[in-house]
């Protein structure tokens, strides 16, 4: 037996239990247990209720079988397409709601219309004696019987939809490779469910018994039921109102934790891990408060490990980057450090700090790709060979877009290619100027010129530190970017240098362990004495 057999059979099972306890059983309990009627009549109503059964059917069933639809497609279907299982999806999540539409449009008027003008008639013609007034109370009758089959239907319905809901998403992924969801859309509020609910549970009982009752007392004297008819609407006013007043407030107890589960999820959608759900709750909402939480606390500790797993990834592949070459070793961690140094002066948010780092970490990637008789040259470079080297910032772009996802590093891209880009346009390898160049390419290129003007190099020794922010002083608005390079000025001078020192030492070691292994020289008959200030900062690469 197929599922979709299945379910068409719990929602006949449904259907029928919910007829039979408010249709035939509370129907059945108002007529003829309020009535003073004859067999003869009895069997007149019985038909009667019969023959509107058939009609109520009839018109149910034709719009059962249009509702039922999209669903029996996606079943009938060998491999139903995405778009066929996305709308049985919606359909079976609408099917609940469809249900009550279905019990308030043909089930009742179905219902009630052909019993009313057949009752309409039966009485008219003297068949029957009940007075005419009656029909309007069984219109009531009707209207609360509907009322309670329609409660019952929707969560008996909602529950039968689920093995379909969970089939459909299967279907779905391996068919399509597509999550079928809703995506927050909310079809019923809790809250109208809960006010609904509450209310008609907590009023179903009292209006059927005025309903009784109205027919018990109506051949009475009106002198006997005129006060019993005051209190009752008094009584039945303040029933109403404490329903009311009870639904309202039991949706509102169960909506306002959840409110606040949707208001701590919305932040950990944006990346907040520090938020927390209220825990002010004593029923199973603490249970459900609490696991939130605890979920939010490893989302936090596998962020934190995977910050520090991408961290130590781009310190490693620069600490690769530069152990090809002793002489620059350490090389792309300082220029980092420098960078954020001057990010800092500067005020940079937080998210602007990190790729800046991973940026100037990465700055020299592209020379990877630069053969090792060019990069590690003994000698000075010719000017062939320094072209090569100047190819090094594209490189670096090219190597680093193969990283998948693509968004992961697209925002360090810019930097990587800018770093060499000079403010008064003669750099490269775009040749930009001014702000045109991406900010972290301007922030990145001062401290490149800063570590590779105090670096030692086999063709000459790093310069004084106070030397080197001379030059980036004497550059700053034709080479450097007028508006940082004075904030790496300021802070270095004010600060003694002691990471130029400490990182000046590093490098005096592993130089003097390196013996004749060289890097890269400056291009032959360029001697570093006459360069320009352009060529001096760039020999870092």
């Amino acid at each position: 037996m197929t599922l979709f057999t299945l379910f068409i059979k719990r929602l006949v099972r449904n259907y029928l239990f919910g007829s039979s306890a408010a249709v035939l059983g509370v129907g059945s309990v108002l007529l003829f247990s309020t009535l003073e009627v004859s067999v003869r009549e009895t069997w007149i109503l019985l038909g009667v209720m019969i023959s509107s059964l058939m009609i109520m059917f009839s018109f149910e069933l034709a719009l059962f079988y249009r509702h039922i639809g999209p669903i029996r497609r996606a079943f009938s279907e060998g491999e139903p397409g995405i778009l066929v299982l996305k709308q049985a999806y919606i359909q079976t999540h609408r099917f609940p709601i469809l249900s009550v539409q279905r019990i308030f449009g043909p089930h009742l008027f179905g219902l009630a219309v052909p019993s009313g003008t057949m009752l309409y008639l039966l009485i008219r013609k003297g068949t029957v004696s009940i007075p005419m007034d009656y029909l309007w109370l069984g219109a009531a009758g009707a209207l609360l019987v509907a009322s309670m089959h329609a409660l019952i239907e929707f969560f008996l319905t909602n529950h039968a939809i689920r093995p379909v809901l969970v089939h459909l998403r299967q279907q779905s992924a391996v068919l399509h490779q597509t999550d079928l969801s809703l995506d927050g859309q909310v079809l019923v509020s809790i809250q109208r469910k809960f006010q609904l609910s509450a209310f008609l549970i907590g009023t179903f009982p009292l209006f059927l018994f005025m309903l009784a009752s109205q027919i018990r007392l109506s051949d009475l004297p009106e002198g006997y039921t005129a006060d019993y008819y005051k209190w009752a609407a008094i009584i039945l006013a303040v029933c109403v109102a404490f329903s009311s007043l009870g639904a309202w407030l039991l949706s509102r107890d169960v909506k306002e934790p959840i409110r606040d589960l949707y208001a701590s999820l919305d932040q950990v959608r944006n990346g907040d891990f520090e938020t927390a759900a209220p825990d002010i709750y004593t029923d199973e909402f603490s249970q459900l408060v609490a696991g939130f939480n605890h979920m939010v606390r490893g989302l936090k500790f596998r962020e934190q490990m995977n910050n520090q797993l991408i961290s130590s990834y781009f310190t490693t592949l620069a600490a690769a980057l530069d152990a090809r070459d002793p002489y620059t070793a350490g090389h792309s961690e300082r220029v980092a450090r420098y960078s954020v140094l001057i990010g800092t002066e500067a005020g940079l948010p937080e998210a602007e700090m990190e790729l800046l780092q991973k940026a100037a970490l990465l700055h020299d990637i592209g020379k990877i790709g630069v053969r090792d008789t060019v990069l590690l040259k003994e000698g000075r470079l010719t000017d062939e060979e320094f072209e090569l080297i100047k190819l090094h910032p594209v490189l670096g772009e090219n190597i680093l877009k193969q990283i998948e996802p693509a968004e992961a590093l697209a925002a360090i891209l810019p930097g990587v290619r800018s770093h060499h880009e000079q403010y008064n346009g003669r750099g490269y390898p775009d040749r930009l100027a001014g702000e045109d160049i991406p900010l972290l390419g301007r922030i990145i290129a001062i401290a490149d010129a800063y570590d590779a003007m105090t670096s030692d190099r086999p063709y000459r020794k790093g310069m004084p530190v106070e030397k080197a922010l001379g030059i980036l002083e004497e550059g700053s608005g034709t080479q450097w970017d007028p508006a940082f390079t004075p904030l790496f000025i300021r802070q270095m001078r004010a600060s003694a240098t002691p990471l130029e020192a400490a990182g000046r030492e590093g490098r005096s070691a592993m130089q003097a362990a390196a013996g004749s292994e060289s890097g890269p020289a400056v291009p032959a008959g360029s001697g570093s004495e006459q360069r320009s200030l352009a060529s001096a900062a760039s020999d870092a690469g």
